[in-house]
């Protein structure tokens, strides 16, 4: 049986794009309230309108309609990604790379590796080498830093980089301390690290006060207390799939969602309820990504499903009273749609 039906015409591929309605028993936008028996009008690869099925089929009576089973959700992002292959529900990704034509072909943001062990290696070769990578790239591919190194000196240019041409940065908190990489001037609302270890207290401020995203990979000695931690003091919180310490060429096992059911499942292991917890976990592996990679905003935003962002979502097999709870139970992904287009489907 299959997961979406269409209810009209396949519009003529060289016509101009025409409107098309997905809905589904429940939508969930994520920045709003989930909708029952909702609709994403979208056309081309950015979203038109969210609402009610009936109220969007009398608004856009000639749309094509594709009726989807169980829940719609804003697209999922990984922001800290090492897989090349698409992921089901994954619309973005913050990849690691060591040439930015590597990942072209993929939504998000393609992180060039930094690894010069000291200063002289980066001056003699890689620095030249990473520069003109990004200035060679095409647009719209968007490129940043993975400021892998160890090297103090190195750290420090690439900070001035990432100014210079305005691109992002990803950092490693389990090469470098919070404090390290404030002093190199990595830190800011530029730049997003990935952690696979306990934060303390002050490092958890240190990252508030920068404006920096933490995404969360694994493996993870406490993922619930630390994520609840996080989230309650008021950080920008993601997850990633797999932590730039990690060999490059290892596939990741688990996708954002599958990490933030980890932590619900761990923090209700230890008789723990936080309040709104299964809410603010679909927002971290959503819009919390896309806020790490700086894509959260304006026209084409990502992470969410509202008038002007982009057409990103997926289709899970979800039902029930609690869409967040129910999203969290790890359904199976019947849909992914990347600007516009279904890109996978369920068998």
């Amino acid at each position: 049986m299959p997961s979406a039906r269409r209810a009209g015409p396949v519009p003529d591929r060289h016509a101009p794009a025409p409107v098309v309605l997905h809905s589904a028993p429940l939508v969930l936008p994520v920045c709003v309230d989930p909708l029952r028996d909702g609709a994403v009008a979208t056309k081309g690869s950015h979203v038109l309108r969210v609402g009610p099925r009936a109220e969007l089929r009398a608004a856009y009576p000639a749309a094509e309609e594709l009726r989807w089973q169980g829940m719609i959700v804003a697209g999922l992002v990984d922001a800290c990604s090492s897989a090349r292959a698409p992921v089901p529900g994954v619309t973005a990704r913050a990849s690691m790379v060591c040439d930015p034509a590597d990942c072209l072909g993929l939504p998000g943001i393609s992180y060039v590796r930094v690894n010069s062990a000291g200063e002289e290696e980066w001056e003699e070769g890689e620095r030249d080498a990473v520069i003109t990578a990004i200035r060679e790239v095409e647009r719209p591919y968007a490129v940043g830093i993975a400021a892998l190194t160890g090297d103090f000196q190195v750290l420090e240019d690439v900070a001035v980089l990432s100014r210079t041409f305005g691109l992002r940065l990803l950092a490693d908190l389990d090469r470098h301390s919070t404090a390290a990489l404030d002093e190199a001037g990595v830190l800011g609302p530029l730049c997003h690290v990935a952690c696979a270890r306990t934060l303390d207290p002050g490092e958890r401020k240190l990252l508030r006060l920068r404006g920096t995203a933490v995404a969360l990979c694994p493996p993870g000695p406490d993922p619930g207390g630390d994520t609840l931690a996080l989230l309650e003091e008021g950080n920008t919180v993601a997850f990633g799939s797999h932590g730039p310490a990690a060999d490059p060429c290892q596939e990741c096992g688990s996708g954002p969602l599958d990490l933030a059911a980890a932590v619900r499942r761990h923090v209700r292991g230890r008789g723990q309820r936080p309040r709104g917890l299964d809410r603010r976990l679909v927002e971290a592996v959503t819009m919390g990504g896309a806020a790490a990679l700086g894509m959260d905003r304006g026209k084409g935003r990502i992470g969410s499903l509202c008038p002007g962002a982009r057409a990103d979502f997926a289709v899970y097999d979800a039902r029930g009273r609690y869409p967040y709870a129910a999203l969290l139970a790890q359904p199976p992904c019947l849909g992914t749609v990347v600007g516009g287009v279904i890109t996978m489907t369920a068998p």
